[in-house]
């Protein structure tokens, strides 16, 4: 489990904060779909937070049930990405949207059932 968690940290970690420092101008240049840039920069907090949420629960001890919740939140924003994913640029690029979603999937289900910390 931590494996998994900490492996979508680093990913959510480095491709959130991609979404926050580049320039906005940049960003939907090269973006498939065209979205509002304060969107974008919505997606990337979102995706930060995302990443905190798997590790510092866990690390610290502190509201542990927080960890499946940020899972289940990084699952609906990689939902929405395979969407645009497919739409922009087809089904081959959106393997690694659908790839993270899945494992963010995995992390959520695993942190309620299978391996809950603080148990």
């Amino acid at each position: 489990m931590w494996l998994s968690q900490g492996l979508l940290a680093l990913v959510f970690v480095f491709v959130g904060s991609m979404k926050l420092i580049t320039p906005v101008e940049v960003m939907l240049a090269s973006m498939p779909v065209t979205l509002p840039g304060l969107f974008v920069r919505f997606i990337g907090i979102a995706e930060v937070l995302g990443a905190i949420g798997l590790l510092l629960p866990g690390i610290l001890h502190i509201r542990e049930g927080l960890t499946p919740l940020a899972a289940v939140g990084l699952v609906i924003i990689m939902s929405g990405a395979t969407v645009l994913t497919v739409v922009g640029m087809g089904i081959g690029p959106a393997l690694f949207p659908v790839v993270l979603g899945l494992l963010a999937a995995f992390v959520a289900y695993g942190r309620w059932r299978l391996a809950p910390l603080g148990v």
